[in-house]
């Protein structure tokens, strides 16, 4: 009998809604395909089954909400494997007619009377993990777990699973990397040496009467944010970096460039732009693009843009891998498609976990200047206000230009004030000239 596991389709997440089966009882599945659908903070994603068998029972009933990660959810009779119905039904055994087995007569074979110890097989260690590589070519591993060890580089077949029937999981993967699991409990003597935690007061005892308010309920993506902005304000020692930003030529390079891309119906926006030249300054001030760890600063060798969409509820940020690489079409028809389907709760785990810096634009809602909390691991984040029409002094007399005002929000731990200076002059410079964005 093979339990199926609620997964954990993210490293933050911790419990999620079980929204859909694909499957019934009675099913026969392989592994590979899609047997449900689960919503987590972030997205609605499809979760495949990792071993062939028949589904035996369906534990959670689709809609259930906060379901905890590692619940067991449903059961699976493995290929070859008798059901718990007919194994219960065979170690059973019916009394002889007319009565009741007589208290003399000895328990059938297989069965143990009550008071005997059940002898241990031989070298029998069910709880014991084992190697995934002993087995031929078939691996099998959580969601989550594939995911780390790629993106680790890892090869699953050296990994010995602890999960269910050796199934590797996260924490086999962190055992693997050298890290220690992050459910792991802190010690005594390290708690102590922590602050202890707020003490939440109701509103009633902060003086506004019961009745007077409405209250919505937080949603597993609203507690998200609350626990990881806490995190972040309260542990990332982190300033702001504020200049402004002449886009006149920006806003005349975006026209022609959307005039040449018409015919493939392409229009690039202004946050388009920004993408690639962040991405492009990222490139010329390498240490900005970057991360603080307790081993070293890492200095990613890619730009990946994670972009701030608004949704209902909450915000995710949408990645825009390698933009370094991409050209300005690609660019906007990346963004236009992860922004739809973020709004629609269909991203992969994949297309918003990680990212090496990220942009926050609330120019389109008139915000003028802001600063934005620091996304972990990220070292920086953009914070992009509105353009619009101001004085400014040139060659000694006032003008009007349309001015951007940028916040660089850094990590002092891996961006000082003089790297993140840097990077912002690179920025200013592709801003006010977007020639430079195509040398």
């Amino acid at each position: 009998m093979i339990e199926i596991l609620m997964p954990a389709l993210s490293p933050t997440m911790e419990e999620g809604t079980l929204a859909k089966w694909h499957v019934k009882a009675g099913d026969t599945v392989k592994a590979g395909d899609v047997i449900a659908e689960i919503e987590t903070d972030k997205a609605t994603m499809e979760v495949e089954a990792v071993d062939e068998g028949v589904i035996e029972a369906l534990l959670i009933d689709a809609g259930t909400e906060n379901v905890k990660v590692n619940a067991v959810i449903a059961r699976l009779t493995g290929e070859g494997e008798p059901s718990s119905a007919s194994v219960a039904s065979r170690q059973t055994p019916l009394p002889p007619e007319g009565g009741e087995r007589s208290a003399s007569a000895p328990p059938p074979k297989g069965e143990v009377s009550s008071g005997a110890k059940q002898p241990a097989t031989e070298g029998a260690s069910p709880m014991a993990p084992k190697l995934n590589g002993s087995s031929g070519d078939r691996v099998f591993a959580s969601p989550l777990a594939r995911r780390l060890a790629q993106a680790a580089g890892i090869d699953l077949k050296s990994i010995a699973g602890s999960g269910p029937h050796g199934r590797v999981i996260k924490a086999d993967v962190d055992a693997a990397r050298g890290k220690a699991p992050a459910s792991a409990p802190a010690s005594t003597g390290a708690a102590s040496a922590t602050a202890p935690a707020r003490q939440h007061q109701s509103l009633e005892q902060q003086g506004i009467p019961a009745g007077s308010y409405d209250l919505i309920p937080l949603d597993g993506m609203r507690k998200t944010i609350a626990r990881r902005m806490t995190d972040s304000f309260r542990d990332v020692p982190h300033f702001p970096l504020t200049i402004d930003l002449e886009i006149d030529g920006l806003l005349a390079a975006r026209a022609k460039i959307n005039a040449m891309l018409e015919r493939d119906g392409v229009k690039v926006s202004v946050n388009d732009l920004v993408i690639k030249a962040v991405a492009v300054a990222l490139k010329r001030v390498p240490e900005a693009n970057s991360s603080y760890t307790p081993e070293g600063i890492a200095l990613h060798h890619h730009a990946d843009i994670a972009m701030a969409v608004a949704i209902d509820g909450g915000l995710i940020t949408p990645i825009i891998r390698a933009a370094e690489t991409k050209g300005l079409a690609q660019i906007a028809v990346e963004a236009k498609d992860l922004a739809a389907r973020a709004r629609d709760k269909k991203l992969k785990p994949e297309e918003f976990q990680g990212g090496t810096f990220s942009i926050s634009n609330m120019g389109m809602m008139g915000i003028r200047s802001f600063a934005s909390i620091i996304n972990e691991p990220q070292a920086c984040i953009l914070s992009v206000g509105a353009g619009e029409p101001r004085p400014v002094v040139k060659n000694g007399a006032l003008a009007i230009a349309t001015v951007m005002t940028v916040t660089l929000t850094c990590d002092h731990r891996a961006v000082d004030g003089a790297i993140g200076g840097r990077f912002l002059a690179a920025f200013k410079a592709l801003i006010e000239d977007p020639l430079q964005m195509v040398i």
